[in-house]
Protein backbone atom coordinates (compact mmCIF):
# COMPACT_ATOMS: atom_id res chain seq x y z
CA UNK A 1 0.00 0.00 0.00
CA UNK A 2 1.51 3.39 -0.74
CA UNK A 3 1.92 5.84 2.17
CA UNK A 4 1.35 9.33 1.95
CA UNK A 5 4.68 10.24 0.79
CA UNK A 6 4.29 8.44 -2.01
CA UNK A 7 1.43 10.41 -3.84
CA UNK A 8 1.78 13.68 -5.84
CA UNK A 9 -0.18 15.98 -4.22
CA UNK A 10 0.25 19.12 -6.70
CA UNK A 11 -0.28 16.48 -9.88
CA UNK A 12 -3.79 15.07 -8.02
CA UNK A 13 -4.72 18.55 -7.50
CA UNK A 14 -4.07 19.55 -11.39
CA UNK A 15 -5.81 16.50 -12.29
CA UNK A 16 -9.16 17.59 -10.53
CA UNK A 17 -8.57 20.98 -11.55
CA UNK A 18 -8.94 20.43 -15.63
CA UNK A 19 -11.69 17.89 -15.11
CA UNK A 20 -13.86 20.99 -16.28
CA UNK A 21 -11.51 21.36 -19.40
CA UNK A 22 -11.23 17.27 -19.81
CA UNK A 23 -15.17 17.54 -20.45
CA UNK A 24 -15.62 20.24 -22.14
CA UNK A 25 -13.68 19.20 -24.75
CA UNK A 26 -15.32 16.42 -25.60
CA UNK A 27 -18.82 18.18 -25.21
CA UNK A 28 -17.70 20.48 -27.98
CA UNK A 29 -16.30 18.51 -30.04
CA UNK A 30 -19.52 16.48 -29.86
CA UNK A 31 -21.38 19.53 -30.23
CA UNK A 32 -19.61 20.66 -33.52
CA UNK A 33 -19.74 17.16 -35.03
CA UNK A 34 -16.05 16.10 -35.24
CA UNK A 35 -16.39 12.28 -34.62
CA UNK A 36 -19.87 12.27 -36.87
CA UNK A 37 -17.70 13.71 -39.81
CA UNK A 38 -14.65 11.51 -39.09
CA UNK A 39 -17.43 8.50 -38.90
CA UNK A 40 -19.18 9.14 -42.63
CA UNK A 41 -15.77 10.62 -44.35
CA UNK A 42 -14.38 6.30 -43.74
CA UNK A 43 -10.85 7.79 -44.06
CA UNK A 44 -8.69 9.79 -41.84
CA UNK A 45 -8.61 13.87 -42.54
CA UNK A 46 -6.61 16.97 -41.63
CA UNK A 47 -7.79 19.43 -39.53
CA UNK A 48 -8.29 21.71 -42.34
CA UNK A 49 -10.26 19.47 -43.90
CA UNK A 50 -12.62 19.34 -40.99
CA UNK A 51 -12.31 22.54 -40.12
CA UNK A 52 -13.58 23.50 -43.53
CA UNK A 53 -16.59 20.94 -43.17
CA UNK A 54 -17.90 22.11 -39.97
CA UNK A 55 -17.38 25.62 -40.41
CA UNK A 56 -14.38 26.58 -37.77
CA UNK A 57 -11.65 28.25 -37.72
CA UNK A 58 -8.29 26.21 -38.25
CA UNK A 59 -6.20 27.16 -35.84
CA UNK A 60 -9.39 26.49 -33.19
CA UNK A 61 -9.90 23.08 -34.84
CA UNK A 62 -6.50 22.24 -34.86
CA UNK A 63 -6.04 22.42 -30.91
CA UNK A 64 -9.35 20.66 -30.92
CA UNK A 65 -8.24 17.76 -32.63
CA UNK A 66 -4.91 17.56 -30.31
CA UNK A 67 -6.82 17.79 -26.97
CA UNK A 68 -8.82 15.21 -28.43
CA UNK A 69 -5.91 12.92 -29.47
CA UNK A 70 -4.83 13.46 -25.57
CA UNK A 71 -7.93 12.02 -24.26
CA UNK A 72 -7.32 8.73 -26.42
CA UNK A 73 -11.12 10.14 -28.46
CA UNK A 74 -9.07 10.64 -31.80
CA UNK A 75 -5.90 9.13 -33.05
CA UNK A 76 -3.26 10.70 -35.01
CA UNK A 77 -1.02 10.07 -37.57
CA UNK A 78 1.55 11.78 -39.22
CA UNK A 79 2.29 11.85 -43.23
CA UNK A 80 3.79 13.80 -45.44
CA UNK A 81 0.70 15.65 -46.16
CA UNK A 82 0.79 16.25 -42.42
CA UNK A 83 -1.25 15.56 -39.66
CA UNK A 84 -4.59 13.39 -40.15
CA UNK A 85 -6.92 12.01 -37.52
CA UNK A 86 -9.82 9.34 -37.16
CA UNK A 87 -11.57 8.52 -34.53
CA UNK A 88 -10.98 5.75 -31.94
CA UNK A 89 -13.21 2.97 -30.90
CA UNK A 90 -14.45 4.46 -27.83
CA UNK A 91 -15.43 7.75 -30.17
CA UNK A 92 -17.09 5.61 -32.88
CA UNK A 93 -19.27 3.49 -30.13
CA UNK A 94 -20.56 6.52 -27.38
CA UNK A 95 -19.46 9.84 -29.56
CA UNK A 96 -20.84 9.29 -32.80
CA UNK A 97 -24.75 10.01 -33.20
CA UNK A 98 -25.44 7.28 -35.40
CA UNK A 99 -23.97 4.69 -33.05
CA UNK A 100 -26.60 2.55 -31.19
CA UNK A 101 -24.69 3.33 -28.07
CA UNK A 102 -24.34 6.87 -28.65
CA UNK A 103 -24.05 9.21 -25.29
CA UNK A 104 -24.38 12.22 -27.51
CA UNK A 105 -27.70 13.42 -26.38
CA UNK A 106 -26.91 13.33 -22.51
CA UNK A 107 -23.58 14.72 -23.68
CA UNK A 108 -25.35 17.54 -24.94
CA UNK A 109 -28.14 17.89 -22.42
CA UNK A 110 -24.68 17.97 -19.71
CA UNK A 111 -23.08 20.66 -21.88
CA UNK A 112 -26.03 23.14 -22.73
CA UNK A 113 -28.39 22.62 -19.33
CA UNK A 114 -26.20 21.07 -16.21
CA UNK A 115 -23.28 23.10 -16.66
CA UNK A 116 -25.04 25.86 -16.75
CA UNK A 117 -26.58 25.13 -12.87
CA UNK A 118 -23.25 24.14 -11.71
CA UNK A 119 -21.80 27.23 -12.02
CA UNK A 120 -23.97 28.12 -9.21
CA UNK A 121 -22.68 25.27 -6.71
CA UNK A 122 -21.08 27.56 -4.14
CA UNK A 123 -24.92 29.13 -3.88
CA UNK A 124 -26.40 25.65 -4.06
CA UNK A 125 -24.47 24.56 -0.82
CA UNK A 126 -25.26 27.60 1.10
CA UNK A 127 -28.96 27.81 0.20
CA UNK A 128 -29.22 23.49 0.06
CA UNK A 129 -31.33 24.26 -2.97
CA UNK A 130 -31.42 23.62 -6.87
CA UNK A 131 -30.17 26.91 -8.81
CA UNK A 132 -32.80 26.91 -12.36
CA UNK A 133 -33.56 30.58 -10.86
CA UNK A 134 -30.10 31.54 -11.17
CA UNK A 135 -29.55 29.61 -14.47
CA UNK A 136 -33.03 30.37 -16.02
CA UNK A 137 -34.95 32.37 -14.75
CA UNK A 138 -37.57 29.82 -13.88
CA UNK A 139 -38.66 29.05 -10.23
CA UNK A 140 -37.11 26.33 -8.12
CA UNK A 141 -39.95 25.23 -6.54
CA UNK A 142 -40.42 23.30 -9.65
CA UNK A 143 -37.60 20.82 -10.97
CA UNK A 144 -38.90 19.23 -13.59
CA UNK A 145 -41.31 22.36 -14.64
CA UNK A 146 -38.03 23.93 -15.40
CA UNK A 147 -36.36 20.60 -17.17
CA UNK A 148 -39.03 20.52 -19.13
CA UNK A 149 -39.52 24.38 -19.72
CA UNK A 150 -39.56 23.46 -23.28
CA UNK A 151 -40.22 21.02 -25.70
CA UNK A 152 -36.69 21.26 -27.05
CA UNK A 153 -35.19 21.38 -23.38
CA UNK A 154 -37.63 17.80 -22.65
CA UNK A 155 -36.91 16.25 -25.73
CA UNK A 156 -33.08 16.67 -24.97
CA UNK A 157 -33.62 15.81 -21.10
CA UNK A 158 -35.36 12.19 -22.91
CA UNK A 159 -32.78 11.47 -25.19
CA UNK A 160 -30.13 11.94 -22.83
CA UNK A 161 -32.36 9.09 -20.53
CA UNK A 162 -32.72 6.62 -23.47
CA UNK A 163 -28.92 7.37 -24.50
CA UNK A 164 -28.00 5.82 -20.66
CA UNK A 165 -30.14 3.17 -20.77
CA UNK A 166 -28.97 1.95 -23.99
CA UNK A 167 -25.58 1.23 -22.07
CA UNK A 168 -26.96 -0.04 -18.67
CA UNK A 169 -30.41 -0.81 -18.65
CA UNK A 170 -29.90 -4.35 -19.57
CA UNK A 171 -27.58 -4.70 -16.56
CA UNK A 172 -30.09 -3.14 -13.77
CA UNK A 173 -33.27 -4.95 -15.38
CA UNK A 174 -31.15 -8.74 -15.32
CA UNK A 175 -30.11 -8.11 -11.55
CA UNK A 176 -33.48 -10.09 -10.60
CA UNK A 177 -34.80 -12.29 -12.30
CA UNK A 178 -38.19 -10.48 -13.17
CA UNK A 179 -39.87 -12.96 -15.27
CA UNK A 180 -42.79 -13.90 -13.20
CA UNK A 181 -44.17 -10.22 -13.39
CA UNK A 182 -46.03 -9.92 -16.28
CA UNK A 183 -47.81 -6.44 -16.08
CA UNK A 184 -45.17 -3.45 -15.12
CA UNK A 185 -45.73 0.20 -14.92
CA UNK A 186 -42.56 2.07 -15.52
CA UNK A 187 -43.25 5.14 -13.14
CA UNK A 188 -41.96 8.32 -14.46
CA UNK A 189 -39.66 6.78 -16.98
CA UNK A 190 -40.33 5.03 -19.83
CA UNK A 191 -36.30 5.28 -21.03
CA UNK A 192 -36.33 1.21 -19.65
CA UNK A 193 -39.77 0.07 -21.11
CA UNK A 194 -38.39 -0.87 -24.50
CA UNK A 195 -35.26 -2.93 -22.91
CA UNK A 196 -37.61 -4.43 -20.43
CA UNK A 197 -40.05 -6.00 -23.33
CA UNK A 198 -36.88 -6.88 -25.47
CA UNK A 199 -35.12 -8.82 -22.41
CA UNK A 200 -38.77 -10.39 -20.93
CA UNK A 201 -40.83 -10.34 -24.07
CA UNK A 202 -44.26 -12.08 -22.30
CA UNK A 203 -44.15 -8.78 -20.43
CA UNK A 204 -46.36 -5.56 -21.04
CA UNK A 205 -45.13 -2.80 -19.78
CA UNK A 206 -47.19 0.83 -19.22
CA UNK A 207 -45.27 3.89 -19.46
CA UNK A 208 -46.75 6.16 -16.85
CA UNK A 209 -45.44 9.98 -17.26
CA UNK A 210 -47.33 13.52 -17.43
CA UNK A 211 -49.44 13.98 -20.58
CA UNK A 212 -46.62 15.89 -22.42
CA UNK A 213 -43.96 13.72 -21.62
CA UNK A 214 -45.70 10.78 -22.77
CA UNK A 215 -46.50 12.60 -25.96
CA UNK A 216 -43.32 13.33 -27.07
CA UNK A 217 -42.49 9.67 -26.06
CA UNK A 218 -45.01 8.19 -28.28
CA UNK A 219 -43.56 10.05 -31.27
CA UNK A 220 -39.91 10.15 -30.41
CA UNK A 221 -38.75 6.95 -28.46
CA UNK A 222 -41.64 4.13 -28.67
CA UNK A 223 -42.58 2.41 -32.15
CA UNK A 224 -46.11 2.41 -33.08
CA UNK A 225 -45.69 -1.48 -33.85
CA UNK A 226 -44.29 -2.00 -30.10
CA UNK A 227 -47.80 -3.18 -28.66
CA UNK A 228 -46.02 -4.68 -25.59
CA UNK A 229 -45.75 -1.11 -24.57
CA UNK A 230 -48.93 1.54 -23.66
CA UNK A 231 -49.19 4.50 -22.09
CA UNK A 232 -51.02 6.07 -19.31
CA UNK A 233 -50.97 10.00 -18.55
CA UNK A 234 -50.65 11.47 -14.91
CA UNK A 235 -48.59 12.99 -12.44
CA UNK A 236 -47.72 10.26 -9.94
CA UNK A 237 -48.27 12.82 -6.82
CA UNK A 238 -51.34 13.99 -7.60
CA UNK A 239 -53.06 11.12 -9.59
CA UNK A 240 -53.88 7.87 -8.97
CA UNK A 241 -51.42 4.85 -10.27
CA UNK A 242 -52.78 2.25 -12.28
CA UNK A 243 -52.93 -1.31 -10.44
CA UNK A 244 -49.56 -3.48 -11.47
CA UNK A 245 -47.60 -6.62 -10.69
CA UNK A 246 -44.25 -4.56 -10.70
CA UNK A 247 -43.31 -0.62 -10.78
CA UNK A 248 -40.34 0.29 -12.56
CA UNK A 249 -38.91 3.20 -10.50
CA UNK A 250 -35.71 4.11 -12.32
CA UNK A 251 -33.67 7.73 -11.39
CA UNK A 252 -37.47 8.47 -9.58
CA UNK A 253 -36.85 8.79 -5.73
CA UNK A 254 -32.90 10.55 -5.82
CA UNK A 255 -35.45 13.55 -7.76
CA UNK A 256 -36.78 13.97 -4.39
CA UNK A 257 -36.22 14.77 -0.40
CA UNK A 258 -37.33 11.51 2.16
CA UNK A 259 -41.12 12.40 2.85
CA UNK A 260 -42.04 12.61 -0.63
CA UNK A 261 -39.86 9.63 -1.34
CA UNK A 262 -42.61 7.87 1.59
CA UNK A 263 -45.74 9.50 0.31
CA UNK A 264 -44.86 8.00 -3.59
CA UNK A 265 -43.96 4.71 -2.40
CA UNK A 266 -47.21 4.20 0.04
CA UNK A 267 -48.96 5.12 -3.35
CA UNK A 268 -47.22 2.67 -5.04
CA UNK A 269 -47.66 0.00 -2.57
CA UNK A 270 -51.80 0.80 -2.64
CA UNK A 271 -51.72 0.25 -6.48
CA UNK A 272 -49.81 -2.55 -6.14
CA UNK A 273 -51.08 -6.39 -6.52
CA UNK A 274 -50.57 -8.75 -3.45
CA UNK A 275 -47.01 -10.33 -4.56
CA UNK A 276 -45.91 -7.93 -6.60
CA UNK A 277 -43.10 -5.64 -5.83
CA UNK A 278 -41.18 -2.55 -6.56
CA UNK A 279 -37.80 -2.26 -8.56
CA UNK A 280 -35.82 0.54 -7.98
CA UNK A 281 -32.96 1.96 -10.33
CA UNK A 282 -30.68 4.30 -8.76
CA UNK A 283 -26.67 5.25 -8.38
CA UNK A 284 -25.97 3.78 -4.63
CA UNK A 285 -23.73 5.04 -1.87
CA UNK A 286 -21.64 3.11 -0.01
CA UNK A 287 -22.59 2.86 3.46
CA UNK A 288 -20.12 4.76 5.23
CA UNK A 289 -20.52 7.38 2.14
CA UNK A 290 -17.06 7.03 1.30
CA UNK A 291 -17.91 6.68 -2.70
CA UNK A 292 -18.46 6.14 -5.11
CA UNK A 293 -16.73 8.87 -6.39
CA UNK A 294 -19.37 9.07 -9.77
CA UNK A 295 -22.37 8.75 -7.19
CA UNK A 296 -20.67 10.87 -4.86
CA UNK A 297 -21.21 13.33 -7.85
CA UNK A 298 -24.52 13.06 -8.66
CA UNK A 299 -25.33 13.72 -5.37
CA UNK A 300 -24.17 17.00 -6.18
CA UNK A 301 -25.61 17.39 -9.18
CA UNK A 302 -28.61 16.63 -7.73
CA UNK A 303 -28.14 20.07 -5.01
CA UNK A 304 -28.14 22.16 -8.22
CA UNK A 305 -30.97 20.63 -10.12
CA UNK A 306 -34.03 18.67 -8.02
CA UNK A 307 -35.01 18.09 -4.38
CA UNK A 308 -33.37 15.33 -4.08
CA UNK A 309 -29.93 13.33 -3.25
CA UNK A 310 -28.45 9.83 -4.21
CA UNK A 311 -28.27 7.65 -0.89
CA UNK A 312 -27.43 4.18 0.86
CA UNK A 313 -28.83 0.62 -0.07
CA UNK A 314 -30.11 0.85 3.30
CA UNK A 315 -32.09 4.25 3.39
CA UNK A 316 -33.62 3.25 0.15
CA UNK A 317 -34.71 -0.20 1.70
CA UNK A 318 -35.46 1.88 5.10
CA UNK A 319 -38.05 4.08 2.83
CA UNK A 320 -39.23 0.91 1.13
CA UNK A 321 -40.06 -0.36 4.46
CA UNK A 322 -42.33 2.58 5.73
CA UNK A 323 -44.41 2.72 2.74
CA UNK A 324 -44.93 -1.12 3.58
CA UNK A 325 -42.99 -3.16 1.02
CA UNK A 326 -40.44 -5.96 2.53
CA UNK A 327 -38.05 -8.91 1.65
CA UNK A 328 -36.16 -5.93 0.29
CA UNK A 329 -33.14 -7.49 -1.56
CA UNK A 330 -30.26 -5.21 -3.17
CA UNK A 331 -28.20 -6.04 -6.14
CA UNK A 332 -24.88 -4.29 -7.02
CA UNK A 333 -23.88 -4.18 -10.53
CA UNK A 334 -20.86 -3.16 -10.60
CA UNK A 335 -21.82 -0.31 -13.13
CA UNK A 336 -23.16 3.40 -12.78
CA UNK A 337 -26.30 2.05 -11.77
CA UNK A 338 -27.89 -0.97 -9.33
CA UNK A 339 -31.18 -2.61 -8.41
CA UNK A 340 -33.55 -2.59 -5.16
CA UNK A 341 -36.44 -4.82 -5.24
CA UNK A 342 -38.79 -5.19 -2.72
CA UNK A 343 -42.09 -7.25 -2.34
CA UNK A 344 -45.58 -6.46 -1.46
Amino acid sequence: MSSTEDLDYPQIILQYNSGFLVSKVMFTACELGVFDLLLESGKPLSSDAIAAHLGTSTTGMERLLDACVGLKLLAVELTQEGALYRNTEISNIYLTKSSPKSQYHIMMYYSNTVYLCWHYLADAVREGRNQYERAFGISSEDPFGAMYRSEEEMLKFMAGQNSVWSICGRDVLAAFDLSPFRQICDLGGGALAQECVSLYPNSMVTIYDLPKVVQVAKEQFVPPEEHRITFHEGDFFNDSIPEAELYILSKILHDWDDNKCRQLLTKVHKACKPGGGVLLVESLLNEDRSGPLETQLYSMNMLVQTEGKERTAAAYSKLLEAAGFGEVEVKRTGKLYDAVLGRK
